[in-house]
């Protein structure tokens, strides 16, 4: 053992170590213990001192008359135990006395000194228990108060005392170590309790001998161990309750079956102990005569603390430091330098093996054992050991930086162990997209297949999980390791990925499509929309086809379980993929017209009509929102119109113009067939339907929406835009008839654009003016204002016309004024009889009565209108004639109606303008007084003068 290295890994304490037990013990010290932050000494003349952690004195109190032998501290109570000699009752009976005190309850002694509370004193020897040399004592507290004395002796027996010393409440009993050797070789030199789970074993010791007792069975079983044994003090506990002996040619240590590990340490071993995990021995060195104590750290193989010391008595263990007492009352105080302390000492020797050893068996925590082991590390690399540098590192890992390592091994020639620190980075799951970066781009740098394998593709299901997923597929897919990065995006479920690396890095198409129909609608939808203009333009009909699963999947069948198309809302709407075809509008019209044909009753159908419009209409089959996406490019429309209103296509071969007006007749089936007569409005936008119209000269579309909408003067202006004069007169023919739903006006509007036309359309006018004079749509000084304005017209176009209209006027002319003399005739007539009732007096001469035809007799009522009544006829009613009231009642209600009618305007406004001549209707408003200024005078009065008072005869 002379090979283990030595370190000072310990420090003397308390003045250098070196200090002097109190004068106050003055006797020689016998026996020592320690605990609870107390040592306790005990003398030759029985008293008992206690120390504190400075060893200065602290009381000290007269234990035994005589000698105080063996001392113990118990550690769950604040007992202490002592064995010492007494005063003999009778010379028959040992005075060896044990006595249990407990040193929480002082009892006053006089002024000056106290002393513990004495709980039990007990008589060790008995008949039964024969006097011998008491060579070992040990105590075993069990469950309070039992305590459990074990007492070794010279005559190889074992005294054992249990129970409650201080109530007398206890069982002695005796074990017998060893009887068949000498008496020098029989005595017990050492005693360790040991409990291995219920069971209670007791180690025994001496001289020749290492035994094992069961205390658990009646009576305990002796096991023997070994045939060797140790002498008094060389005897100790590890801390995993192992016994050690110490012999002059080596330390042992027993378990409950037997030897364990041996330690080759020579010399004598005056003393054994162990503290905190290292082996304590004073050895004797026969060649100088001089001691030496020894500390030694067995899991590490290294002398912790060497020194030579004077002649020593006892050697304790208290306050985390280790006390030995020598015989001369000096005392030496030894503790444990601190971890750091000892790690710089070592670092400074680069013993770098040494202090990761160290902090590992003494269980520092895991950031300090990285220190340590990044400390070795930069050791190693800078010797360029580079594969032993990253076995330490790698150590480090979940501590140490990762870049701190990284950075030292980015050189192309260490890219080996930078591969394997890495690797090891994601085994433990504390890799970041950096890092995994790194690792890819080392394997291609490598170009180990193999290895990138075993990454990417491993076999315990969880290769994703040990690295960012995109980031992988992004290195492998830079380095060309396209199989690689499809096998994770596979894996992983990332789609978008997957169909990347297919359609942008291999062009397998077909492999595509495939993929896509493989997976969920959901998910199909989502690669479709980000990938389906790369499949578009590559494979349209295929990508149609699978937007048209997507788009009308079981919807037969969907059809068949609901009655609302609910399901039709749950399936992708073509609209939607609309910009997928952004470059290939000829495959987008083919797929929203199978679309069309196929669901009859979409939720989006009127945006796929508005785009099929856009398609239709089109030149160069191209449409603006589309277009427009397309960087802004404009169409080029080189659209002309000519004098029969067709188009043709400047540039353009016939094919071209013949795909044109096939897509135009289309469009034309396509407003005609979304707007049903059963429908207010159509299944597509009207305003966008007429702006396309518009933009690319589809004449046919915009003549049938405007007639569709009733723009009646829209669809004449797109004639009179052309000049289609046969066009326009057939259109008013068809639209301005009134009976019909038309408009008149449009006459009127077709006469105005000839006045206007600058031109010679005599013709035309004539036309025109036939159906001005068979409506009556127009006076003839509007007609004769309005057609002034062509100089290209001459007089005779509309002599005739002018001619029967004057002729016309003449017979109504004549008719008025035949009707105003007979007006005038009857006016003066009623005049004459009102100014001959209001002066002349009336004669009458009915002799009959008017109701009941009978003679007129008195009483006798008479009328100014020359009826004659009975007063009985007539009843109460005798202010108005029976025979002229009915009339002159429908006369007062005509009147009546007609001044509410003057006050409902809409009602005047409505006629004027149904009228054919709403002159005439004003005209009559005002005959009948109905908006004269008269009008609200004194009708009340008209009554009064038509009938006048009754008279009695």
């Amino acid at each position: 053992m002379y090979q283990w290295r030595k370190f000072e890994f310990f420090e003397e304490k308390l003045g250098g170590g070196k200090c002097k037990i109190p004068e106050e013990i003055s006797g020689k010290i016998e026996c020592a213990s320690s605990g609870r932050g107390k040592l306790v000494i005990g003398c030759d003349d029985g008293t008992v001192s206690l120390l504190d952690r400075g060893l200065n004195f602290n009381f000290g109190f007269q234990a035994h008359s005589s000698s105080a032998f063996f001392l113990q501290m118990l550690k769950q109570r604040n007992f202490l135990v002592s064995i010492g000699e007494d005063e003999q009752i009778s010379p028959q009976q040992s005075g060896m006395c044990l006595k249990v005190f407990d040193l929480d309850k002082m009892q006053p002694e006089g002024s000056s000194t106290t002393s513990p509370d004495c709980i039990g004193i007990l008589r060790i020897f008995t008949n039964q228990f024969p006097q011998a040399k008491i060579t070992s004592f040990l105590v075993l507290e069990e469950a309070p108060p039992i305590l459990l004395i074990a007492i070794g002796l010279d005559n190889g027996c074992i005294y054992c005392i249990k129970g409650d010393i201080a109530r007398e409440r206890i069982t002695r009993f005796k074990l017998q170590v060893d009887s068949s050797s000498g008496e020098g070789n029989s005595s017990v030199t050492g005693l360790g309790f040991r409990l291995d789970g219920q069971a209670l074993l007791l180690f025994a010791v001496t001289p020749n001998s290492v035994s094992l007792f069961s205390m658990q069975n009646q009576p305990p079983r002796r096991q023997l161990l070994d045939q060797i044994g140790c002498n008094v003090n060389s005897v100790a506990m590890s801390d995993r309750s192992e016994l050690i002996i110490g012999r002059p040619e080596a330390v042992y240590f027993y378990e409950v079956d037997g030897r364990g590990p041996c330690w080759a340490f020579e010399g004598e071993k005056k003393f054994l102990g162990w503290y905190r995990g290292y082996l304590l021995c004073v050895i004797a060195d026969q060649r100088n005569g001089k001691n030496t104590f020894n500390i030694y750290d067995l899991k590490n193989r290294l002398i912790a603390h060497s020194l030579v010391v004077k002649e020593v008595s006892h050697m304790l263990c208290e306050w985390g430091n280790i006390i030995l007492i020598m015989t001369d009352k000096s005392a030496l105080c030894i503790g444990e330098k601190d971890m750091e302390s000892k790690l710089d000492m070592l670092f400074k020797k680069n013993l770098y093996t040494v202090a990761i050893n160290l902090v590992q068996t003494q269980q520092a925590d895991a950031s300090a054992t990285a220190e340590v082991l990044r400390k070795y590390g930069d050791h190693l690399y800078s010797k360029q050991d580079y594969d032993e540098a990253m076995a330490q590192y790698i150590n480090t890992i979940g501590h140490l930086e990762p870049s701190y390592v990284i950075q030292k091994f980015l050189d192309a020639q260490r890219i080996y162990n930078l591969t394997n620190y890495l690797e090891n980075l994601h085994e433990k799951g504390l890799a970041s997209k950096d890092h995994t970066t790194l690792l890819l781009n080392c394997y291609t740098k490598l170009k180990d297949v193999e290895k990138l394998n075993v990454f990417i593709k491993s076999e315990d299901g969880v290769g994703e999980h040990k690295f960012d997923v995109e980031t992988a597929i992004r290195v492998c897919r830079a380095a060309n390791y396209h199989e690689h990065a499809m096998y994770v995006a596979k894996k992983a479920g990332r789609h978008e990925w997957y169909l990347k690396i297919l359609l942008e890095d291999l062009g397998r198409y077909d492999e595509a499509l495939q993929y896509i129909s493989s997976l969920e609608p959901s998910q199909a939808g989502v690669t479709v929309k980000e990938y389906g203009k790369i499949l578009v333009e590559h494979k349209p009909a295929e990508t149609i086809n699978i937007l048209m699963r997507l788009c009308t999947e079981d919807i037969e069948l969907a059809k068949r379980a609901t009655s609302n198309g609910g399901y039709l809302s749950m399936l992708p709407s073509p609209v939607d993929f609309l910009n997928i075809f952004i470059h290939h509008p000829q495959s987008l019209m083919d797929f929203l017209e199978k679309y069309a044909d196929k669901v009859k009753d979409s939720p989006a159908q009127v945006e796929i009509h508005n785009t099929l419009l856009e398609l239709y209409l089109s030149i160069d089959l191209n449409f603006p929102s589309i277009s427009q996406v397309n960087n802004g490019t404009d169409f080029n429309i080189k659209a002309r119109t000519v004098s029969n209103g067709k188009l043709a296509v400047d540039g353009k071969n016939s094919s071209i113009e013949k795909d044109m007006l096939e897509r135009r007749e289309k469009g034309l089936r396509l407003l005609k067939s979304a707007w049903p007569a059963d429908l207010e409005h159509p299944l597509y936008d009207v305003d966008l339907a007429i702006i396309l119209c518009e933009m690319n000269a589809f004449k046919e579309g915009l003549l049938y929406l405007y007639e569709k909408m009733k723009l009646f003067k829209e669809v004449i202006a797109c004639y009179m835009q052309v000049h289609d004069h046969e066009g326009l007169i057939a259109c008013c023919e068809r639209l301005g008839d009134s009976g019909k739903g038309g408009d008149p006006t449009l006459w009127a509007d077709l006469l105005k654009y000839f006045g206007e036309l600058g031109e010679d359309c005599s013709k035309e006018v004539k036309e025109v003016l036939k159906y001005i004079e068979r409506d009556d749509i127009l006076p003839p000084i509007i007609v004769l204002q309005t057609l002034s304005r062509n100089p290209c017209l001459t007089l005779s176009v509309i002599k005739d016309y002018i001619a029967r209209k004057l002729e016309q006027e003449s017979k109504l002319i004549e008719e008025d004024r035949r009707a105003i003399e007979k007006y005038q005739e009857d006016t003066m007539a009623m005049r004459k009889e009102i100014q001959d009732l209001r002066t002349n007096a009336r004669i009458f001469q009915l002799s009959k009565c008017t109701a009941c035809t009978f003679t007129l007799d008195l009483p006798a009522v008479h009328f100014m209108c020359m009826h004659s009544f009975h007063q009985r006829c007539l009843g109460d009613n005798e202010k108005e004639c029976p025979e002229c009231a009915p009339e002159y009642r429908s006369v007062m209600e005509m009147k009546r109606s007609l001044e509410q009618n003057s006050k409902d305007q809409d009602q005047f406004f409505q006629q004027v303008k149904s009228s054919k001549d709403g002159f005439s209707v004003i005209a009559e408003y005002f005959g009948k007084g109905v908006i004269s200024k008269t009008s609200n005078g004194s009708t009340g009065t008209a009554r009064s003068d038509s009938v006048s008072s009754s008279s009695g005869f």
